[in-house]
């Protein structure tokens, strides 16, 4: 999910959002334990996916 895809999203589908991108990290890296992923480069991009979803939910909070 790219940055502008996150701005344009309210809190409540953020917040849905976070707890499944957070649901599909976990899932990848239980997968990858088990045994070693076909592309481990997703577990980068869905743990970058995560933060960009927080920081933003953080950032509407403070403001």
């Amino acid at each position: 999910m790219k940055q502008s895809e996150v701005k344009e999203k309210s809190v409540a589908e953020l917040q849905e959002e976070l707890i499944k991108a957070q649901r599909s990290y976990t899932d990848l890296k239980m997968a990858h334990a088990i045994s070693p992923l076909e592309n481990p480069i997703q577990l980068r991009g869905q743990r970058k996916t995560v933060a960009r979803i927080a920081t933003e939910l953080t950032k509407r909070e403070l403001q």
